[in-house]
């Protein structure tokens, strides 16, 4: 399946009227972070997911994420002593549109990313006011290289 989003720093105004919605905490790990490839670990709240996605071409990658238990995902954690990267994740609908607004933790606090995805690389929609700089083909904003910095 083909995962295709963008992605944009926010408007520090902005911030405190997001966290005004609840929030789901995010920890995930990467068993494999290569350029070509990664196979992650996501716990989101009491679920827990393994992802296997591609390298970017452009801003699509393939994606396959499977639910797996969530015991399981902190064993792996625990058992190959994985460096982890925690965050809140606000979901807000606008414009008929879901954005994930993620608030980093840790090293990362401070750092505030928020994304949307797509059914093409084309399609169109309409960006909040509370955007910033769109930053999808930095490379230093995926999570895959962020996980290093914490």
């Amino acid at each position: 399946m083909d995962e295709i989003e963008r992605k944009f720093l926010l408007k520090p105004e902005y911030l405190d009227d997001i966290k005004n919605n609840n929030p789901s905490l995010i920890i995930q790990a990467y068993l494999v972070n290569e350029v070509t490839k990664s196979v992650r670990l996501r716990i989101k709240n009491s679920k827990a997911f393994l992802t296997v996605k591609s390298a970017m071409s452009g801003i699509s990658r393939l994606e396959y994420e499977y639910e797996i238990p969530v015991q399981d995902a902190y064993e792996m954690i625990e058992k190959f002593q994985l460096k982890t990267l925690t965050k809140k994740r606000y979901e807000i609908l606008y414009e008929g549109k879901l954005w994930e607004v993620d608030f980093f933790e840790g090293k990362l606090e401070g750092l505030v990313l928020a994304e949307i995805e797509l059914k093409s690389e084309d399609e169109s929609f309409i960006k909040p006011e509370w955007t910033d700089k769109e930053v999808t083909s930095d490379l230093q904003y995926l999570n895959a290289n962020l996980i290093h910095r914490q």
